[in-house]
């Protein structure tokens, strides 16, 4: 083949996979503000809104996987991955609030290693559910998720992986660092309760 016939091939080529990436980033960011929006209609109560943003997201997560089906050099990339964490952020924190079953990575459609960072993120969530209920002054209901936030570390402490395969190690600690300060939080809420029926005791004896 002659020089040019071999470059107009690569330019073929790379048009292509050019077209398919800009695609890509775009349905990752909408993927990202869906999951994004049904977080935010969890924390209001409202559910029925969430259900609708999940499933659209579930659609795109679906969508994407399949035009870059024969592309995984753009599949397994940065931007894809995140994407990926947030819409399994938001599956499984849509899951806890309505009381179903997780879901699975093979339900979701995603790889594993992305739905394993998802749960990092997710026991961020927790945290600011948790903080929203002693808000609230709803204690007990706090204490709860405090427990499950807890359960939840330790059964992602136990993928131990090099950072090539998953990157899980960031999350791991990010995820320590969460629980400590809710269990402080926790800690201190229930102290001032005590605190308070002392002092009305006190006051009413």
């Amino acid at each position: 083949m002659e020089l040019k016939e071999i470059i107009d091939k690569i330019r073929e080529v790379l048009d292509e996979k050019d077209s398919l990436r800009e695609d890509a980033l775009r349905i990752t960011r909408e993927i990202v503000r869906l999951s994004g929006d049904t977080i935010k209609a969890l924390h209001r109560g409202d559910a029925k809104t969430a259900e609708e943003r999940l499933n659209i997201a579930r659609e795109k997560v679906n969508h994407l996987k399949e035009k870059l089906k024969d592309h995984p050099d753009l599949y397994f990339t940065g931007y894809v991955q995140s994407a990926h964490q947030e819409f399994v952020e938001a599956t499984l924190f849509y899951s806890y609030i309505t009381g179903k079953d997780f879901p699975s990575p093979e339900e979701l459609a995603v790889p594993h290693a992305d739905y394993a960072l998802g749960i990092g993120d997710f026991i961020g969530e927790l945290r600011r559910y948790f903080l929203l209920l002693l808000l609230d002054g709803n204690i007990e209901d706090a204490e709860k998720v405090y427990r499950f936030m807890e359960e939840t570390y330790e059964e992602l402490m136990t993928l131990e992986y090099p950072k090539g395969l998953v990157n899980v190690r960031q999350k791991q600690d990010q995820a320590r660092h969460i629980l400590e300060r809710t269990l402080e939080d926790l800690t201190r809420a229930k102290l001032n309760r005590n605190l308070e029926e002392k002092l009305g005791k006190v006051l009413n004896d």
